[in-house]
C-alpha cells in the first residue's frame, strides 16, 4: 500500500512538472502581447499626452496586468524618488528585479533594457521612435514564442507523465 502511494506521488509530481512547463510556454506569448500593449500606451502618453515619464509609467502600471504591472510600478516609483540615479539605471533595476516573475526569456528582457537607454534622455520624437522599434522587435519575439508554444506544449505534458512513469519503473 505504501509503495503504491509513493508511486502515485512520483507519477503525480512528474505530471505536474510537465504541466507547469507547458503553462510557462503558454504564458510567454500572452505576456509579450501585454508588454507590447503597455509600450504602445507609453508611446501614446509620451507623444500625445505630453505626460511626464514617472506619471506615464504609473498610468501604464495601473492599466497592465501582473507581473508586468509590478515592473512598471517599480520604474515609476524609482523615477519619482530619483535618488541620484539616472532613468536608465532605474529602468534597468526595475526590469532586472521584476523579470524573475515573468515567463519571458532573455531576448525580451534585452529589448526592454535597450528601450531604457533612450527614455528620458532624448527628445519626444526620438523616444517614440525607439519605442516603436522595441515594439516591432517584441512582435517578432511573440511570433517565435507562439511557434515554440505550438511545438513544445504537448511534448512537455507528455514528457512529465512519462518521466514520472520511468522513475516509478526504475524504483520498483
Amino acid at each position: 500500500m505504501l509503495k503504491l502511494a509513493g508511486a502515485l506521488c512520483i507519477l503525480l509530481s512528474g505530471t505536474l512538472f510537465g504541466f507547469f512547463q507547458a503553462q510557462q510556454l503558454s504564458r510567454r506569448p500572452q505576456q509579450i502581447r501585454r508588454l507590447i500593449q503597455a509600450l504602445q500606451r507609453l508611446e501614446t502618453e509620451i507623444s500625445y499626452g505630453f505626460t511626464h515619464l514617472p506619471d506615464a509609467l504609473d498610468i501604464i502600471a495601473r492599466q497592465t496586468a501582473e507581473p508586468l504591472a509590478g515592473i512598471f510600478r517599480e520604474m515609476a516609483a524609482g523615477l519619482a524618488v530619483m535618488s541620484g540615479h539616472s532613468v536608465k539605471e532605474v529602468w534597468q533595476s526595475a526590469v532586472i528585479g521584476g523579470w524573475k516573475k515573468t515567463s519571458m526569456k532573455d531576448a525580451e528582457k534585452e529589448i526592454l533594457l535597450q528601450i531604457g537607454f533612450t527614455l528620458g534622455l532624448t527628445g519626444r520624437e526620438d523616444q517614440v521612435k525607439h519605442l516603436r522599434l522595441g515594439i516591432r522587435q517584441l512582435q517578432a519575439e511573440e511570433e517565435l514564442a507562439r511557434e515554440e508554444q505550438q511545438r513544445y506544449e504537448k511534448m512537455w505534458k507528455s514528457l512529465g507523465l512519462l518521466a514520472g512513469a520511468l522513475v516509478v519503473i526504475l524504483i520498483y
